[in-house]
């Protein structure tokens, strides 16, 4: 790159023949640039550029490009290297093992000018007991109690206010528990920061057009002038050995001086140039992506111009990070065994291997060999357990694979599913009764019989792991039977009692059955057992267990005796035919049989159903049968479905019946130009059977159509217009593409008809408008279909009269009559004789300050000659217009008349209101109501009474101040008073509750005065008062 030689040069062509090749820094004059220097000794910013440190981490896909260094310290990840993990990785916690790493450090770069004023090396692992960690600085241990600046949080490292001076190196981390050390990778902690090019002001320089100019970055020691011609110089080249990871992206750098501007260009001088390299910066620059071993070589860049030539050449090597082919595996031995380890890496160059034991390097002895990445140990002891690691290293970087080794040394146990255990046979069975003791070494195995030591035969064996197997065993291998396992370090010893029995029989009946449908059967099993034997009975059906309790209530599983089972069966389907098989089990053997059930029902669904050959209405089909289930099909019914079906239908077919026999057929009397779906179903003695799959979609042919509309008739319009309407012809019954109408009229007694095309096929109308036809004229009307077959019939001839129109004079008489504060009474009159019989009437009204466009519009139906118009506004002019109307349009408005909305009721509603009860009677009093200014008058009031609970209430109107009520029934009632007034009924009073007492005669004692008040100065009386039984 241009930057190894700390100087950057740039060749301007004002002909805007190259590129800029500077970017100016964030946060600095556009006329400077910036250096990025490593302050630690690399010797080039080449060797900067590199991702992380060749000899740590997995290989990752990179560029040879400088990384952004601003901002806090950059950490340079590679993949998690799967190795460093053990294949058998445990996650039962309840097992001790050694430590595994979970993470470990990445190398990090930590600019001077960050903010973060700490640098953190990540280092976790796994392992019970749980692992302690400690860190090494280029090989020697940090005191992390001696230095405040550190700190170890789960065992990462934590480096506060660092400095180069005492930070910067090379770590690991280390860390242990009971079974060993693993040691990480190192990771490397290095200091950067980014200068800044001096602020120094340069001269000008002027250049004459066309010309090349060279500005010195440091700055150059140049006079200005006119540069003449010359040949092409290669001021700065990439290296003469250019080094990359396999999978990265190499950038090679050729920049030449020369006047005219030379050319660039790159060839592979031991082969062709990779297919996927790219030119970048005028060809300045070779790139190659993902680059592999085989684009390794010495590749040449060549700068030309008409002056003269220059070449530069240079190698590029291709080297890989060691990869995994085998790793290691978590082991365990016993005491005196031998272990081999082999770990395989690949690379280039090929890796070398080191071994580790809990972290320290290991080194051949006596019984430990080291070849080639295999270790072997003969001979193990407990002293060889621990954590072991294999290290594959080249120059580029180091892999790690660690695993543990367990040596097991212990006196012979047995687990407790082997001690003192009963084993009961039947004759002439083989058994096998176990011993397999835990031990290490492996013990040595003796059995005895009784007292006396097991004599092996042709029966009786112990096998190669201790076990002891006896053949055709009869009653006289009965008896107790003990193993013992004894090696150095101690012995043990299991019991075990053997019982011959007889063997069991079963018999199952009845062997073969032949049912049909819905029938029902009952199968029996019995068992002939040892007696001094359980046995239990399991069902099942075609080899599974019978669930009974998911069967629907088919299958009942009946006990009727010790040594017998019954299985019903009933209301039987066609999946419910197999093999039933009853299963006997004792605590020595288990016996089964089985029996055929064989289910005769309607047949199976026939297969596909093929269209042979389609016409516009008829398909020819055939199909496959399905299976009869044990039935001969004696009939064949063929359906079809199509988008205007209801489901679907029988079709008609040739032959009329479909016999079992066959296996196609002819469906007729389809409609043309529809699509069709068909399926058939099949017949035998038992029944119908479920359909087959539906055909394919196919579409009848097209033809002319046959169905002409239906209910041709007249529709209202305007004058001189004829309008004929019908019901559209459905999308079944057009018959192909093209459909549409053909409208055909003619005035009644002429001869000659006159024809109109309507091109939709969902037109229902049609208007024919002629200014000399008056109205009610009558025509002769018939409507007829086409499409692109042709033509097809018309419908029947009706005679239809031409419009009325609108009507034609306004309704007359109009008057409006105010009726209350929100209610206003129009009626009018209409003349009978005008044309243009009025469908219903509609009225306008509008407030005497608006306009008549701003009118509301409310409409009559039929003959109404009045409306009643509610929800206005109280106090208020509107004026008001009545027009007619019909389907032909609206007629004339009549001439608006007015009124005006009467004013707001009283909003004071009758206070201190005073009654005396006696019995029945209950006699009323209050203040009159006094409206306001913008109220009506008092015209009177209204009593609502009702008894508590109802809702309808009765009524008396009053013009005093006073009434009597007579409550008829027993019971409380509700009483309240109202003003009445034009503008409707005021304000009502507070409720008053009076119980009822009728039928009783009350005397003057029992008479009572109440008085209610509204006012907040009054207060309620209770008066005794003798007055008489009539009302005051």
């Amino acid at each position: 790159m241009m930057w190894l030689s700390w100087k950057l040069f740039l060749f301007l062509s004002l002909t805007g023949c190259l590129s800029e090749y500077s970017e100016a820094v964030p946060g600095l004059p556009t006329s400077y640039a910036a250096i990025l220097r490593i302050k630690s000794g690399s010797s080039s910013l080449a060797s900067f550029n590199s991702k992380s440190r060749p000899r740590l981490g997995s290989p990752s896909s990179g560029s040879i490009s400088s990384p952004g260094w601003r901002g806090a310290a950059q950490h340079y990840h590679s993949p998690t290297n799967p190795y460093h993990f053990s294949e058998a990785f445990k996650h039962d916690e309840s097992v001790d093992y050694g430590p595994v790493f979970v993470q470990e450090p990445d190398d990090v770069i930590f600019p001077t000018d960050s903010e973060e004023k700490k640098v953190s090396l990540n280092c976790q692992a796994r392992g019970n007991p749980t692992p302690t960690y400690r860190w090494l600085r280029n090989g020697t241990e940090i005191d992390i109690g001696s230095d405040y600046r550190f700190s170890l949080i789960e065992g990462s490292l934590i480096i506060n206010n660092p400095s180069e001076m005492k930070d910067s190196g090379q770590y690991q981390c280390l860390t242990t528990n009971m079974f060993g050390s693993i040691l990480s990778r190192e990771a490397v902690l290095q200091f950067a920061y980014l200068g800044n090019f001096s602020g120094r002001t340069r001269s000008a320089v002027s250049v004459r057009e066309g010309q090349g100019v060279v500005l010195m970055c440091s700055p150059p020691l140049h006079s200005p002038g006119v540069m003449g011609e010359y040949e092409p110089k290669i001021e700065v080249h990439f290296p003469y050995t250019v080094t990359a990871a396999r999978g990265s992206t190499v950038k090679m750098e050729c920049f030449a001086l020369g006047n005219p501007v030379p050319t660039i260009s790159w060839r592979k001088v031991n082969g062709h140039n990779p297919s996927k390299a790219r030119l970048r910066k005028s060809q300045a620059v070779l790139e190659i992506p993902n680059v592999q071993l085989e684009d390794a070589g010495v590749y040449e860049c060549k700068a030309e111009n008409s002056r003269g030539r220059n070449v530069f050449r240079g190698q590029l090597q291709v080297y890989t990070y060691p990869q995994w082919v085998e790793k290691l595996n978590d082991t365990q031995l016993d005491s005196g065994d031998q272990l081999r380890w082999e770990c395989k890496a690949t690379g280039k160059p090929r890796p070398t291997y080191h071994w580790l034991k809990n972290g320290v390097p290991l080194w051949p002895q006596t019984r430990i060999e080291m070849v080639n990445g295999v270790l072997m140990i003969r001979s193990v002891n407990v002293s060889d357990a621990g954590m072991y690691q294999c290290l594959a290293e080249n120059k580029y970087g180091t892999i790690y694979a660690s695993a543990e080794l367990k040596i097991l040394a212990s006196a012979p146990t047995f687990p407790p599913n082997q001690m003192k255990k009963t084993i009961i046979i039947t004759k002439g069975q083989e058994v096998v009764i176990e011993c397999k003791p835990q031990a290490s070494p492996k013990p040595t195995i003796t059995w005895k019989k009784g007292d006396k030591a097991l004599r092996e035969s042709k029966r009786v064996t112990i096998l190669p792991h201790g076990s002891l197997r006896i053949v055709n065993a009869s009653k006289s291998d009965e008896g107790r039977y003990l193993c013992q396992g004894v090696n150095v370090f101690g012995s043990a010893e299991i019991i075990a009692s053997l019982s011959v029995k007889e063997p069991t029989r079963i018999e199952l009946t009845p062997k073969k059955i032949e049912l049909t449908v819905g029938e029902s059967i009952v199968l029996s099993c019995k068992a002939l057992h040892d007696s001094t034997l359980d046995v239990t009975f399991y069902w099942t059906l075609n080899g599974q267990p019978i669930d009974f309790e998911k069967e629907g209530g088919h299958f009942e599983s009946i006990k009727a005796q010790a040594s017998s089972a019954d299985l019903m069966i009933r209301n039987i389907l066609l999946m419910h035919a197999g093999r039933y098989g009853c299963r006997v089990q004792t605590a020595a053997d288990t016996v089964s049989d089985e029996t055929e059930l064989l289910v005769r029902g309607p047949p199976g669904p026939p297969g596909v159903v093929i269209v042979e050959e389609i016409t516009d209405n008829t398909a020819t089909l055939s199909w496959s049968p399905g299976a009869d289930n044990h039935s001969p099909i004696f009939l064949y019914n063929l359906q079809a479905r199509s988008p205007f079906s209801l489901g679907w239908q029988t079709v008609k077919t040739v032959p009329d019946v479909i016999t079992g026999d066959m296996e196609s057929a002819m469906a007729v009397e389809l409609n043309p130009w529809v699509e069709y779906e068909f399926r058939v179903v099949a017949t035998n003695k038992i029944g119908t059977g479920d359909p087959s799959a539906p055909s394919r979609v196919i579409r009848t042919n097209e033809a002319v159509p046959k169905t002409p509309p239906a209910n041709v008739s007249g529709r209202s319009g305007r004058r001189h217009e004829l309008v004929i309407a019908w019901e559209p012809v459905s999308e079944e019954f057009q018959s192909g593409e093209g459909f549409g109408y053909i409208v055909a009229f003619r005035p009644n007694g002429t001869r000659g008809w006159k024809e109109k095309m309507v091109t939709s096929s969902d037109a229902s109308k049609f208007i024919y408008r002629d200014e000399s036809v008056p109205p009610l004229t009558p025509f002769e009307v018939k409507v007829g279909v086409y499409n692109n077959k042709g033509d097809g019939p018309f419908s029947p001839i009706v005679v239809i009269c031409s419009a009325e129109g609108e009507p034609t004079a306004a309704p007359i008489d109009v008057k409006a009559t105010s009726l209350s504060v929100s209610e206003i009474l129009v009626a009018w009159k209409h003349i009978k004789e005008s044309l243009g019989r009025p469908q219903g009437f509609e009225i306008g009204y509008w407030k005497d300050m608006e306009q008549e466009e701003a009118a509301e519009k409310v409409k009559t139906e039929g003959n109404e000659s009045s409306i009643l118009l509610t929800g206005l506004e109280g106090n208020t002019l509107y004026h008001l217009t009545v027009r007619a109307y019909n389907a032909a349009g609206y007629g004339p408005p009549s001439a608006a008349v007015r009124a005006a909305t009467k004013k707001s009721p009283p909003s004071q509603a009758p206070s201190n209101i005073m009654w005396i009860q006696d019995g029945s009677h209950v006699s009323l009093g209050w203040e009159p109501v006094r409206p306001l200014a913008n109220e009506s008058d008092v015209m009177g009031y209204k009593v609502l009474f009702r008894q508590e609970g109802q809702s309808n209430s009765q009524v008396i109107e009053t013009q005093k101040t006073s009434a009597v009520v007579l409550l008829p029934d027993v019971g409380v009632y509700i009483i309240e008073v109202c003003a009445v007034s034009e503008g409707g009924d005021g304000t009502a009073s507070p409720q008053i509750r009076v119980p009822s007492f009728s039928g009783g005669k009350v005397t003057s004692a029992q008479s009572t005065l109440h008085v209610f008040s509204t006012s907040s100065s009054s207060v309620t009386l209770l008066l005794a008062l003798m007055v008489p039984s009539t009302s005051w």
